[in-house]
């Protein structure tokens, strides 16, 4: 029945979604393959094994890919659908799954030409969810949802991802309002990344008022700005100016000096860097700063080349595990391309 998973990326990492998966799936099996088109926002793992594809979703924790922002196990085609009554069709192959599913959600690529279908699929989701309650097919506590990813609106891969083990948002894609407030567009970053990266019972552990942290490369201070929503008193470390009115909150200490030869009197609770420097060079410095006990935390982006981007996000997680682990230092890592990232990826370290 499953013979593909479609996993959804940023237009222009399909390789780099794409290669990531192919790694992981190579590990567990050996007949898989890749499908995909350059700038389309999506890439399949394909495999003639519906076994091998069910294991898979089940066992590739979804939270420890960088590159994908939602998966869908799909049948071996897409379904062809006529111009009008489409539900029959769409029905047909839903019950052949044998399954109740939790919730549906109707996608598209993150490409011009699939925004142009946000509108088709608002407007079919509820003749949808009225079909799959009258032939009892919902239910709330049932591990799998439903996907209908339309290529266009006569053209849809229908499959289903498990609550569980999937990205929680529609598409991947956490949508944030930008704060009038806020200093700069790059807040929006760090409040995805905290979003995505910790729990709700853990932003209330690990984010509480009164920690103190360190912003590296915070002019003029979008990241800063978060971390005093959040009650922290923030180091902002840049030559650049820092804005007026986040200053004059008082939780900000802002001092022009070198982000990479400044250190903190004591260790602080959170680290955050947000620097258009290379990837290796930012890898280093936060290392070092765990290393040498001067942070608990630490939230940072690593700008990405235009090539090989895959294996220079491999070997940055690669240095910051051997050096965390020769420090014999207990932590967890966790690297995203969040939707308001561009060239580039999230890295969090919680200790």
């Amino acid at each position: 029945m499953f013979k593909r998973i479609l996993l959804m990326c940023r237009p222009g990492f399909e390789k780099e979604c794409a290669g990531e998966i192919i790694q992981i799936a190579n590990r567990q099996v050996s007949s898989t393959y890749i499908q995909a088109r350059e700038n389309s926002g999506i890439v399949y793992l394909v495999s003639h094994s519906n076994a091998e594809i069910t294991g898979l979703i089940h066992t590739v924790v979804f939270k420890q890919l960088v590159f994908s922002r939602q998966w869908i196990m799909t049948t071996d085609k897409a379904l062809s659908l006529p111009d009008n009554n489409r539900l029959p069709a769409i029905l047909n192959t839903i019950k052949k799954f044998d399954c109740h599913v939790q919730a549906i959600e109707m996608d598209y690529a993150d490409t011009n030409e699939g925004k142009a279908l946000n509108k088709f699929c608002r407007q079919f989701k509820p003749h949808l969810l009225e079909a799959l309650q009258q032939h009892h097919l919902l239910n709330d506590h049932a591990p799998w949802r439903l996907h209908l990813f339309f290529h266009h609106s006569q053209q849809v891969d229908i499959g289903l991802s498990p609550v569980a083990n999937s990205a929680q948002h529609a598409m991947g894609i956490l949508r944030l309002k930008m704060p009038a407030a806020a200093p700069s567009r790059s807040t929006l970053k760090l409040e995805e990344a905290i979003h995505w990266f910790l729990s709700p019972a853990r932003q209330q552990k690990l984010l509480v008022p009164g920690m103190h942290a360190v912003d590296l490369g915070a002019a003029p201070g979008g990241w800063s700005w978060q971390l005093v929503q959040r009650g922290c008193l923030v180091t902002a470390i840049d030559n650049g100016p820092m804005q007026d009115a986040l200053m004059h909150t008082g939780m900000v200490e802002h001092l022009q000096t070198d982000a990479f030869t400044y250190a903190p009197a004591k260790k602080v609770d959170w680290l955050v860097c947000d620097m258009a420097e290379r990837p290796l060079h930012v890898s280093r410095l936060i290392a070092r700063w765990f290393n040498q006990q001067q942070c608990s935390h630490a939230i940072f982006n690593l700008k990405l080349p235009m090539k090989k981007r895959l294996a220079c996000v491999q070997e940055c997680l690669a240095l910051l595990d051997k050096s965390l682990s020769s420090a014999k230092i207990s932590y967890y890592i966790q690297a995203k391309q969040l939707y308001h990232d561009r060239e580039e990826i999230t890295v969090c370290i919680i200790t």
